[in-house]
């Protein structure tokens, strides 16, 4: 079945979670996310609001990705765990459309994440704005890199690989693509749109910890 908003929710009720990481790496399942940002818009793009965290890992590694976001060990350091933002972090997604520049980047580390926190992550509905941009550019002609996007429809980029500034622009960058890919309502979205479950859990379900985590006496 296709992805699709709930029943009886309209385009214009929809709000986008627009998400940004910035990672250790490249991989989801051996690397972290040392920041995370949030900003909730509307299709018309209107901003509904903004959050952005650091995020300090286990042993405070930030990788070779330092070389791309900046980040360093002294950045991160004081900045909450990945737990300690969880519980706001799935507020701010829940019943909303997680959408990005490439999402399944940031969807699969946020999603893995939070499985690593007790969280049943669910296939959260999710809206690509690279796939949407392309989707416009059959033939390949044009670049879809979110910086090349903020230049063609005259859209500040401030800083680009940190996360808050690259989700400010993913969102001010959604309504004008919904207007040029003529998606005027909830049934012209769907095709755009992957995932199932706008469903979120309250809190992590308890988890036993593994035996190589616990205090040796």
């Amino acid at each position: 079945m296709r992805p699709a908003l709930p029943s009886g929710v309209s385009l214009a009720d929809t709000v986008f979670s627009v998400v940004d990481v910035e990672t250790s790496g490249l991989s989801s399942r051996r690397h972290r996310v040392l920041q995370v940002a949030v900003v909730r818009v509307r299709a018309d793009g209107r901003i509904v609001d903004r959050w952005s965290t650091l995020v300090r890992p286990r042993f405070a590694r930030v990788g070779r990705s330092s070389r791309v976001h900046g980040l360093t060990r002294r950045d991160l350091r004081g900045a909450p765990r990945f737990a300690d933002i969880a519980d706001e972090l799935t507020a701010r997604l829940h019943g909303t459309v997680v959408t990005g520049h490439n999402v399944g980047f940031d969807w699969a580390f946020l999603r893995r994440g939070l499985r690593r926190m007790g969280y049943d992550a669910p296939d959260a509905l999710r809206l690509c704005t690279l796939r949407l941009s392309r989707s416009l550019d059959p033939a390949g002609e044009s670049s879809h890199r979110l910086i090349e996007l903020c230049a063609r429809y005259g859209i500040p980029l401030g800083r680009a690989h940190d996360a808050l500034a690259d989700a400010t622009a993913t969102a001010e960058l959604l309504p004008h693509l919904l207007r040029a890919a003529a998606v005027a309502d909830a049934d012209q979205l769907s095709p755009h749109l992957r995932g199932a479950d706008t469903a979120w859990p309250r809190g992590p379900a308890p988890v036993p910890r593994a035996a190589w985590w616990r205090l040796r006496r």
